[in-house]
């Protein structure tokens, strides 16, 4: 996008009206930006895919550095025991991992973030505005309370108050994810050497100082008396709150989105890549919940349960045999570090769930950047509140919805497009797409309204503990059932000229100049629009107020106008 100086202008011409009459559309300055607007809210070009797959998946992977998952972990083993603990968080990383698999190849395929993918892949173009909220409050949750586990290290070694901790730690990623995918990677790539070796330390420590202590461990019984055994009940609650971790494939495909093409030369490194950087974060994610819970149990009996809850206190004392004074500030520096490394990624894909939000709603976008201090407004006030002394109802209440919405998606492609209910590749224009689509949206409001209502109780002891599996099956199950019983007609509202049965493939790179902002786009980026009587990018698409959407009305049901060359929107081989 050109850098134009001025306002979004909405207005558009009336259905019919001569595209000579359309004004050109102009962005503001910071929504022009392609260098820190990092094409939010459409395709990702392959001229801005100037990563490898190896420099893309190591980005990607830099994110999920988060301590969340050591105070996640031990909350789940002090409160259901170790055995109904870790069954709970290995379940939940199996459950996330296959699920991860199609939406990564997907995202790494067509250059699409979470929310295009789903917009696409049975939601419709409205329907995933509900998604794009869901994602919002993964993000804002999440940086709340990676930076309460900030301000606590920092409270610890430099006696700040937490409130103005807090704080710090909402301003300092400001500049870094105000630039967007470059700073981000240049940042993860230069701290990932200190975040390793202060994550392998302690265990270290621990293994040469304190053998004995992974046996005991194995026989922990908790902090609430659940005991040592399994627990049908303590494993299904445990599960829940470990699968409140499911949309962090999303910030994972964030990045993804500017995988290069997959060509023979580089077809087994991205395959790799994409594995890796997708669903292959929840592996790390699994082994640093048990290793948190154990540093926790290890730290107990020094610290209290409150604190050894709190990383920060556990990386000290197990690093006190060998480094003595210098533990607390060697583990405020390991901490500040890794909540810096996921927080980067929390603010910016924040950023971009609320640009697909309110450009739908309001048709307008002033730019991502704006809405980074939405977001961490937000995480900010959750902060204040001392979100973290509530850590393990709201993550098992939040799951409920995230897995509906994820397991939706993946059923769709998995199971929809193999099967033909729905179309092969992932249309996200608003030009061809219906607003709801049932079978993905209907799948996860049904999915989460009855998992959330068994949540609570409703349907006894057994249901309430399960209600994340409930949900995720429902929406598995319904997403293709409700696909076959409205025959796939809701994913499309018209053809696409370029995706038409016996298009021919030219290069897809080629790009056409949208008769709306007159900036040059890669084909798949493009509609056809009556209105401007040509081509208009997808975001000039998205933002129209006026026009009507007379695109997908021709009586026909055919394309209303066909001016652009065949091409298709990517891959049509199944992901």
């Amino acid at each position: 996008m050109t850098d134009t100086v001025g306002t979004v202008d909405t207005a558009a011409p009336e259905a019919g009206a001569s595209a000579a009459a359309a004004p050109r559309r102009g962005y503001a300055r910071l929504a022009a930006d392609e260098s820190r607007e990092d094409y939010s809210l459409r395709y990702a070009p392959h001229s801005y895919r100037r990563w490898s797959p190896t420099m893309v998946a190591s980005t990607a992977l830099g994110g999920i550095a988060y301590l969340a998952d050591f105070a996640i972990g031990a909350s789940i083993v002090f409160t259901y025991g170790f055995t109904s603990g870790i069954a709970s968080i290995l379940t939940a990383a199996t459950i996330i991992f296959l699920t991860g698999i199609p939406i990564a190849r997907a995202c790494a395929t067509y250059g699409l973030d979470m929310d295009l993918i789903t917009r696409g892949a049975g939601f419709g173009y409205f329907g995933s505005t509900l998604t794009s909220l869901i994602y919002a409050s993964f993000t804002f949750i999440f940086f709340a309370l990676e930076g309460s586990i900030m301000a606590q290290a920092m409270h610890q070694a430099l006696h700040i108050p937490l409130p103005v901790g807090y704080l710090l730690t909402t301003l300092i990623v400001i500049p870094i994810v105000f630039r967007g995918m470059g700073a981000l990677a240049k940042v993860q790539a230069w701290t990932q050497p200190v975040w390793l070796i202060g994550l392998a330390l302690p265990f270290v420590v621990l293994a040469v100082e304190a053998p004995d202590s992974w046996g005991a461990f194995a026989s922990f019984g908790g902090t609430e008396g659940a005991g040592s055994g399994f627990d049908w009940i303590g494993y299904g609650l445990g599960t829940g709150v470990a699968l409140s971790l499911i949309a962090q494939i999303g910030e994972q495909a964030d990045y993804l989105r500017f995988m290069p093409a997959k060509t023979e030369e580089n077809r087994r490194r991205w395959n790799l890549a994409v594995l890796a950087a997708g669903p292959g974060w929840v592996v790390i994610g699994a082994a640093k919940q048990i290793g948190g819970a154990f540093l926790a149990f290890v730290a107990l009996g020094a610290v209290g349960k409150t604190h050894a809850l709190e990383p920060i206190a556990p990386q000290i004392e197990a690093l006190k045999p060998w480094l003595g004074s210098v533990a607390l500030p060697a583990a405020a520096l390991f901490v500040v570090v890794s909540q810096i490394k996921i927080n980067v990624t929390n603010a910016y894909s924040g950023s971009l769930s609320w640009s697909n939000f309110f450009s739908r709603v309001t048709h307008r976008h002033p730019g991502r950047v704006w809405y980074i201090f939405l977001n961490l407004a937000i995480a900010l006030a959750l902060m204040e509140m001392n979100m973290f002394a509530a850590l393990n109802k709201l993550l098992g209440f939040y799951s409920n919805v995230g897995i509906a919405w994820i397991a939706a998606v993946a059923a769709d492609l998995v199971i929809n497009k193999p099967l033909g209910l729905s179309p092969k590749y992932i249309e996200f224009k608003r030009a061809y797409l219906h607003p709801v689509n049932p079978a993905g949206f209907g799948a996860m409001v049904i999915a989460s309204t009855v998992s959330i209502v068994a949540f609570f109780g409703a349907f006894g002891e057994v249901a309430e503990a399960f209600s994340t599996f409930i949900a995720c099956g429902l929406a598995l199950v319904l997403c293709p059932l409700l696909a076959w019983l409205t025959g796939g007609r809701y994913y499309l509202a018209r053809p696409n000229p370029v995706n038409g049965p016996g298009a021919e493939i030219p290069d897809i790179t080629a790009t056409h100049v949208c008769a709306s902002c007159e900036t040059a786009y890669e084909l798949p980026d493009i509609a056809d629009c009556p209105v401007r009587a040509g081509a208009v990018c997808s975001l000039c698409c998205s933002l129209d107020a006026e026009c009507g959407d007379v695109c997908r009305k021709a009586p026909t049901g055919e394309p209303v106008l066909m001016p652009l060359p065949s091409v298709r929107n990517g891959p049509t081989t199944g992901v």
